[in-house]
């Protein structure tokens, strides 16, 4: 695999300027998804955003409960093979993954807190 200068492979190079740049382009509903986990803010778990796992960057992960939090916007529509394949991948690092509609977290943001609440209790 090719190297960069600072000794990572290219591949997790790219990954984490990728997702460095997501963080800074997040979409309406990731930042209103934001301001509801950061900083322990959402029962005090820690949560991530834009984090590379293997090969792809999921929108928004705890690491303490394993979960995934996936946001999809119009563009979802055409991809559910990808997104398929990329929920399993995910799915056998440990993680458990959960989608939303970016209009759902807008217009339900409430709904979808107690959504992942539910899941982070099952």
């Amino acid at each position: 695999m090719k190297r960069t200068g600072s000794h990572k492979p290219l591949l997790l190079w790219n990954s984490l300027a990728n997702s460095r740049r997501l963080r800074r382009e997040m979409t309406d509903a990731e930042q209103a998804l934001w301001k509801r986990l950061r900083g322990r803010r959402f029962a005090k778990l820690k949560f991530r955003r834009q984090l590379p796992i293997g090969r792809y960057i999921v929108d928004f992960c705890c690491f303490e409960k394993k979960l995934v939090v996936e946001l999809d916007g119009g563009q979802h529509m055409d991809r559910q093979a990808y997104d398929a394949r990329r929920d399993r991948f995910i799915e056998v690092q440990g993680f458990r993954v959960v989608r939303f509609w970016n209009d759902v977290v807008l217009r339900e943001t409430n709904s979808v807190i107690e959504q992942i609440l539910a899941v982070l209790e099952e």
